[in-house]
């Protein structure tokens, strides 16, 4: 079985999908498309815009959607997902390939909970730190004797966690962790505590963009952050990517599932290659492939 896997933020890089605008009339099209429904030419940043430009918040979530959604469009035939599954951002890809949602609706949305997830991150001084080299069970332990709120909010691989929280909670985790022994407890440079509580409004926000908007039965399950299972029903595909943005992100155990499904292959979608390697970690024996056009 192929499952498709979309990457999420911080897979952005100056001159993504230019290849495809110049080779691909869908892509183009689709391209003019988004600058119309965004109100500015976000193609321009993507395809010229400097590492700081493509950061802005308005501009990555949207970036990194639309280089996925539209590479999977110009694949065309070859695109036959039996599964799909995506990073945090990169669900609303996955749910645009697998046809539980239109392009454009994807487009606002992730405009939408870009913006939302700026304003809550305006609210409160808040980041995310890396832990490598310690088990699940560990990192979550050490988030709970933490004062403060700090939670386990991506589960990449084994081994390597990301937690996310309060400024202050985020140091004194980190320190916990590397008496424990983390190979590393490393601060990220992000605008602020994702998939934590701190983003609850945000989350408030989106969710009555998510519920104005018609999500069709998809052609494949796709495996959610939140649940890590195969989800086919579209209410049930709703209260998830509403529920994702308070909640972590459960890749390995996401991919675990998918394999345990029958998945034979990972075919990473869009910009970078980082899912592909977290793959290989999760299973070494788990075939994995680039999408080109």
């Amino acid at each position: 079985m192929n499952a498709y896997v979309f990457p999420g933020q911080g897979a952005q890089f100056s001159g993504m999908g230019l290849d495809l605008y110049d080779n691909s009339e869908i892509a183009k099209e689709l391209f003019d498309k988004a600058n119309d429904i965004l109100g500015f030419e976000i193609t321009k940043i993507m395809f010229e815009g400097t590492a700081d430009e493509l950061k802005q918040t308005k501009v990555t979530q949207p970036a990194i959607f639309l280089h996925s959604v539209i590479l999977s469009k110009v694949l065309g035939d070859r695109f036959k997902p039996d599964m799909v599954a995506g990073h945090s951002l990169g669900e609303f890809s996955a749910l645009v390939a697998n046809g539980t949602l239109q392009f454009e609706d994807a487009l606002q949305l992730v405009s939408k909970r870009a913006m939302a997830m700026q304003k809550a991150c305006e609210l409160q001084p808040s980041t995310m730190a890396a832990v490598l080299g310690l088990e699940d069970q560990v990192v979550e332990e050490g988030c709970e004797a933490t004062e403060g709120i700090v939670v386990a909010a991506n589960y990449n691989c084994p081994g390597q966690l990301v937690i996310s929280g309060e400024v202050e909670a985020i140091d004194r985790a980190c320190e916990w962790m590397k008496e424990k022994g983390a190979r590393r407890a490393l601060v990220l440079p992000v605008g602020g505590a994702f998939h934590s509580p701190l983003m609850e409004p945000a989350r408030e926000e989106l969710a009555a963009a998510i519920e104005a908007t018609n999500f069709a039965k998809p052609m494949c399950p796709i495996y959610q952050n939140v649940t890590t299972t195969a989800v086919t029903n579209p209410e049930e595909i709703k209260k998830n990517i509403i529920a994702q943005l308070t909640a972590p992100v459960k890749w390995t155990q996401s991919v675990q599932n998918m394999i345990k499904d029958g998945a034979s292959s990972f075919t990473e979608v869009g910009p970078g290659k980082v899912l592909s390697g977290l793959v290989k970690k999760i299973d070494r024996s788990a075939e994995t492939a680039i999408a080109q056009m």
